[in-house]
């Protein structure tokens, strides 16, 4: 017997800066090609969570992050056209790198997430994060 299909495991980072922007890549492949994420992708075995969402921003950004919090497990099984992936999510702060987009990203700035149609869940997810933000 095979080992049981289970859901692949994601992590997706929220950056925002100063002016209230939050740092958005434009996808450079399907699904969703074209439109605006949150930069994010798979986690590598032996990989922590953590490790993943830093290193998934520098791939996908140029910037370096330092993880803030957590802000949620996004786990709707139909939330990826690719198949059931849970996409662990944390707030972030840029402390260094030069924003470029490369990897994943055909484009990354940073952006009002309000003034573009976001892929996946991703308005939710900024959502979430900027209200635990006003909380402060």
């Amino acid at each position: 017997m095979g080992a049981p299909e289970t859901p692949r495991l994601t992590v997706d980072v929220i950056v925002p800066d100063e002016r209230g922007r939050v740092l958005l890549i434009r996808r450079k492949r399907p699904p969703f090609e074209g439109r605006w994420a949150l930069p994010g992708g798979f986690v590598d075995v032996g990989e922590t969570v953590e490790s993943a969402a830093v290193r998934e921003v520098r791939e996908e950004t140029g910037l370096e992050v330092e993880l803030v919090r957590l802000v949620g497990v996004y786990s709707e099984p139909d939330r990826d056209p690719r198949g059931h992936n849970v996409s662990v999510t944390y707030l972030a702060r840029a402390t260094g790198g030069e924003l470029a987009a490369a990897d994943d990203a055909s484009e990354a700035r940073f952006m009002d997430p309000a003034a573009v149609e976001l892929a996946f869940d991703h308005a939710a997810i900024v959502e979430d994060a900027l209200r635990l933000l006003e909380r402060r």
